[in-house]
């Protein structure tokens, strides 16, 4: 865990990410401010979990938050927290050794926090058993990472690691299969791959792919094929379609 990084407080915002939050009350929580004025059901939730805990809770109008937020899209919703509750990498591979069909995704030095959100929520909904990252040279949980995510970084299990490639020898160790994504010549299409038992989707940086060592302790490389005139998807939507493959295919083997 990131004791730095767990000390640093931070602002969630969004009405999503805020409530995904409080329903997973795994952060240490200083403040909810909510929107004055009538309460959507949303809201309404906010301020009964808020209530329940004890959370210092408080409304606002929208040009109080604008000063206080920034111009992003917060709905007048927002909650100072600690900052985020990593787990160790020896939890995910844990949790990884106890299910005989577990998904892990690993991310390898990603820097767009949006590509990174939209896989969290990706990986959230497949049910994955963590997320790995590498702590240099790539987005790690901020505030903009939790609002793409639509707050489903908050129910995650994500670790990060100073070296990517250990943490997946550690995994294989554990009989997890590693398949990278990537257009190389010993590449094939992501539906050939047998994603079945115990396996790990690894997605590499927007500019650069995977690195070296990282392809070459993957088990097997993945591409998406292409019809049109561009050449590949971005990190977010190649790591989606893995990931829902490696699903479709454990629900049909059942």
């Amino acid at each position: 865990m990131d004791r730095k990084l767990k000390k640093k407080d931070g602002w969630i915002y969004g009405r999503r990410p805020v409530l995904e939050a409080l329903r997973a009350g795994r952060r240490e929580i200083h403040e909810v401010i909510v929107p004055s004025g009538p309460a959507t059901d949303e809201v309404e939730e906010m301020i009964t979990l808020a209530r329940q805990r004890r959370y210092p809770l408080r409304s606002a109008q929208r040009g109080e938050c604008d000063r206080l937020l920034g111009q992003v899209n917060h709905q007048c919703c927002a909650l100072r927290a600690g900052g985020y509750p990593y787990v160790s990498p020896e939890e995910i591979y844990a949790a990884a050794e106890e299910d005989p069909e577990a998904i892990v995704l690993l991310l390898d030095h990603l820097e767009d926090p949006q590509n990174v959100g939209s896989l969290l929520r990706t990986a959230e909904a497949c049910g994955v058993a963590g997320v790995i990252l590498p702590e240099d040279r790539g987005v790690l949980i901020t505030p903009t990472v939790v609002r793409a995510s639509v707050g489903a970084s908050e129910h995650l299990r994500i670790a990060h690691v100073v070296n990517l490639t250990q943490a997946m020898k550690e995994l294989k160790e554990r009989n997890v299969w590693l398949t990278g994504l990537d257009i190389t010549e010993d590449a094939q299409p992501y539906t050939k791959i047998d994603f079945r038992g115990r396996c790990g989707i690894v997605v590499g940086s927007e500019g650069n792919g995977l690195g070296s060592l990282v392809r070459k302790t993957c088990d097997f490389i993945g591409y998406i094929p292409m019809a049109g005139q561009v050449d590949s998807l971005n990190a977010g939507v190649a790591g989606a379609l893995a990931l829902y493959e490696a699903v479709r295919q454990k629900q049909a083997g059942k």
